[in-house]
């Protein structure tokens, strides 16, 4: 079924809107919860919220794409429920993965950071203004949090290659960011 018969779904409150979605981007879904989890309980039971807030956000929203929408709930469920389980104490992987974004994005509140349509905005067009591999690079790292290893693996490229790919990145975003007057 396609994205726009899914959303219709919703917008008709019809059971089967869930039903879809998780045909269509259960897996997906999962797989963004789990590396941010690293436990199948509580990455299943994101999911099942994210078809909850799925339900409850369409009507009024009619998101122009559905998988990225949906991914978006995902990680931000993901991220509040390690903040819940783990009682303000990131595991480690995520800890430095925060740490690694927050030397080129302000504030202490990271995740309330990325939020603010400034910085989102200031994002999407830095990123823009990177190579294919680099904001892939990039974007497989701070947003689906996959570990260097796996990135280095799946672009075949070493992990050095990416370790450094993602530093120059970092100095770059630090750079485009304070130009466009977002101080750190």
């Amino acid at each position: 079924m396609e994205d726009k018969q899914i959303i219709q779904l919703y917008f008709d409150r019809s059971e089967d809107a869930i039903r879809e979605t998780a045909q269509a981007y259960g897996r997906y879904l999962f797989t963004i919860a789990q590396r941010i989890l690293h436990h199948e309980e509580e990455s299943e039971e994101t999911v099942n919220d994210t078809y909850h807030s799925a339900w409850n956000a369409m009507p009024p929203t009619w998101p122009d794409n559905l998988k990225l929408f949906l991914a978006r709930i995902t990680r931000n469920l993901s991220l509040d429920r390690l903040d819940y389980l783990l009682a303000k104490k990131r595991n480690s992987d995520m800890e430095f993965l925060l740490a690694e974004a927050a030397e080129c994005i302000p504030n202490d509140n990271l995740e309330q950071t990325v939020e603010s349509a400034q910085i989102t905005e200031a994002l999407n067009r830095f990123l823009h203004t990177l190579d294919q591999s680099s904001r892939v690079i990039f974007v497989e790292r701070y947003w689906y949090a996959k570990p260097i290893k796996e990135i280095a693996y799946e672009r075949h490229y070493s992990e050095s290659k990416v370790k450094s790919s993602l530093f120059r990145t970092r100095k770059k975003l630090k750079v485009y960011l304070e130009q466009e007057g977002i101080s750190l």
